[in-house]
């Protein structure tokens, strides 16, 4: 299968259930590397291998999830080469208080896509 931009509802079904599992978590993270000045733009890494990205924060069924997820943000992927523009991608950053912006790193799907925290009941 080929690298499409646009997530297809099947996979991004599968991201969303295994994502809901760590969310809290990740949306303290997200808060806490903004608080501590690493950055305003932290990226949620999703694999399913290990990957040399950002600092590893949930491995694979650590709290039932399916995927490791590493904590990184927009820096490390421009120092890394791995984004060319940084003000583009910024002009896109949604609200990291209400979404978090995630890097999928799969064989079907390999992009950034952006999900909304699940509200609080």
């Amino acid at each position: 299968m080929h690298n499409d931009p646009e997530l297809n509802p099947k996979f991004l079904g599968i991201i969303s259930s295994d994502f809901v599992k760590v969310s809290d978590f990740l949306k303290e993270a997200s808060y806490q590397i903004r608080k501590r000045a690493f950055s305003k733009f932290p990226i949620f890494v999703m694999s399913k291998s290990e990957i040399p990205i950002g600092t590893l924060l949930y491995e694979q069924g650590q709290l039932g999830n399916e995927w490791n997820y590493h904590a990184s943000f927009v820096e490390e992927f421009v120092q890394r080469k791995l984004m060319e523009n940084m003000e583009d991608f910024v002009g896109i950053f949604k609200d990291p208080d209400e979404y978090c912006c995630l890097f999928v790193l799969d064989p079907a799907f390999t992009n950034f896509t952006f999900i909304p925290y699940p509200e609080d009941l």
